[in-house]
């Protein structure tokens, strides 16, 4: 172990570089600062000055600093590139045997500039989601108008306006419906067929009462498939 004076440190203190960043040390046993000589106790922040010794963080003038604690990159990256003055606090890991980083002491001024700086980044990203939002509305919307179209031009007798229920229905997101389809998005006729079914199915059968009643699925669905067949059949002819 290397340390300053009567220093014990935990592990090899990482040896300073000249294109280092300033270190601070958070120290796992009792300390003192070598300048002032105050008793730091554990977990004391103390930077290590050469031939001065540990100091203090008053007696290293860093006590101004503010801590960043690690987390938010985004963050942390501007406050060390807006503040003049910074370092990096790390902390002995008896674990992993080995000096982690904790964060960054930074200027105050720096930090929240960062932070506002983050913020305004926020803004802009919420705002770029809302209009994505908006885009794929509209494409959906687009969508819904072509389902439409397609079943008015497969059954011109459906009553007005009910085409638009249909699709607005079988296209509905994360419903799972026929409308979602891969084949229903290239207007194919089945597709748009099944979704006139079950609509017809719903609307204009008992078939919901039956179901309400407890009946299985496939025998409310064989008690009106010939109500549905006869409207079916209505809708595909011309109106007169």
């Amino acid at each position: 172990m290397i340390g300053p004076r009567n220093h014990e440190w935990e592990g090899t203190v990482p040896a300073p570089r000249q294109d280092d960043a300033l270190k601070v040390f958070i120290s796992n046993r009792d300390s003192s600062c070598d300048a002032c000589g105050e008793e730091l106790g554990r977990k004391a922040w103390i930077m290590l000055a050469g031939e001065r010794g540990a100091l203090c963080l008053a007696c290293a003038d860093f006590d101004h600093l503010v801590f960043l604690p690690s987390g938010d990159a985004a963050v942390t990256r501007r406050a060390r590139k807006y503040s003049t003055l910074a370092a990096v606090v790390l902390k002995w890991s008896r674990v992993r045997k080995r000096y982690e980083r904790q964060g960054i002491l930074v200027e105050e001024a720096a930090l929240a500039r960062a932070e506002q700086d983050c913020l305004a980044d926020a803004e802009v990203r919420t705002r770029r989601q809302e209009r994505a939002a908006l885009q794929r509305a509209e494409l959906d919307q687009i969508y819904v108008e072509q389902f439409a179209r397609r079943v008015r031009e497969l059954f011109p007798g459906c009553p007005p306006g009910r085409e638009r229920i249909i699709a607005e229905h079988a296209c509905r997101k994360y419903s799972g419906r026929v409308g979602r389809s891969a084949a229903a998005k290239r207007l194919d006729e089945e597709m748009v067929r099944l979704a006139v079914v079950a609509h017809i199915r719903h609307v204009d059968t008992k078939y919901d009462h039956l179901l309400a009643r407890g009946y299985e699925q496939r025998d409310a669905r064989a008690e009106v498939e010939d109500a549905v067949r006869r409207v079916l059949g209505l809708w595909a002819s011309q109106p007169r």
